[in-house]
């Protein structure tokens, strides 16, 4: 089968078997996590739900079982506006699992208005890049235990709109714009893959950075009708609105770059569509500020990493 725009979720896993593998989504009570998370279950592997609402995960827990009565499913309490919360989030993880092999940083906000998190750090930029940072560095004694392993950070084209804004990544000075902070943060999504392939490929961890593509989920329930207006006049400026996908099509690239055989050779890479993606802003690819990003997250969680290859 020949993939690309149309394949879904389904299409990607036809023929796996993930039985024996522990996985762990991120934003798992609704729309594309949750959509992943059902694939990842549905061919054996034992999924982790993550997220802030455990009345939805819950749900969403009993929704994959109904479907799948063989699919083996948990839910974590997991707010990553907190790095309090994410810390004990990953305490008790390693306390009741000893390895992981997929995660997959599905979480995110866009286009929020001003606001900030438990620690102070811009919504978007906290919530994007620095609680995924911590979670994953915390982690990843359990991703290196039983590797191969795979990381997937859920990016968007919505990083064309921003580099790293390196002298005030939480606008407490500049003026703030909700769509250069989210370009910002998904930016950020694409170095934090490129940086953890560096150090950690030689182990046998990958990452990967997804573009979705255009799929209608909770993601856009701070679209007030003045950011939509904003947003389609860029649109235009752009050369239009992609094509909407279903939740099906938008996550199959995230449950692709977890589990596709072969894909070692292109570890850091940024993937649309069910492909490696050329469509992409020459400072998300730079290394240098991939390194950088690193150092920069170290400092602002407090904690520094040795992950180094």
């Amino acid at each position: 089968m020949e993939l690309g725009f149309a394949t879904t979720t389904d299409d990607v896993t036809s023929g796996q078997d993930l039985t024996g593998t522990v996985a762990l989504v991120t934003g798992a009570s609704s729309g594309l996590g949750r959509e992943t998370a059902r694939a990842l279950a549905a061919v054996g592997s034992h999924v982790i739900l993550a997220g802030r609402n455990d009345e939805k995960l819950a749900a969403v827990a009993q929704q994959i079982t109904e479907k799948a009565p063989q699919a083996s499913v948990e839910v974590g309490h997991l707010d990553l506006t907190s790095l309090a919360q994410v810390r004990r989030f990953a305490e008790d993880f390693l306390a009741e699992h000893d390895r992981l092999h997929l995660l997959i940083n599905n979480a995110g906000v866009m286009a929020t208005p001003l606001e900030r998190t438990a620690d102070g750090f811009e919504l978007q930029f906290g919530t994007n890049h620095l609680g995924h940072f911590l979670l994953t560095c915390l982690l990843a004694p359990a991703i290196l235990r039983d590797a191969p392993s795979r990381i997937v950070n859920l990016s968007s084209g919505g990083h064309l709109a921003s580099d790293i804004v390196w002298d005030d990544p939480n606008f407490e000075r500049g003026t703030y714009d909700p769509f250069v902070a989210y370009g910002q943060s998904k930016t950020a999504n694409i170095l934090f893959s490129l940086e953890l392939e560096r150090r950690l490929s030689a182990r046998g961890v990958h990452a990967y950075a997804v573009h979705p593509g255009l799929v209608g989920t909770a993601l856009g329930r701070y679209m007030t009708p003045e950011v939509v207006a904003q947003l389609m006049e860029k649109a235009k400026q752009g050369g239009g609105m992609p094509t909407r996908k279903s939740l099906e099509q938008g996550a199959a690239t995230s449950v692709w770059a977890a589990t596709a055989p072969g894909l070692e050779a292109v570890g850091g890479s940024y993937l649309a569509d069910c492909q490696v993606s050329d469509h992409y802003a020459p400072w998300a690819v730079d290394p240098e500020a991939a390194a950088r990003l690193w150092t920069l997250s170290e400092e602002l969680v407090g904690q520094q990493f040795s992950l180094a290859s």
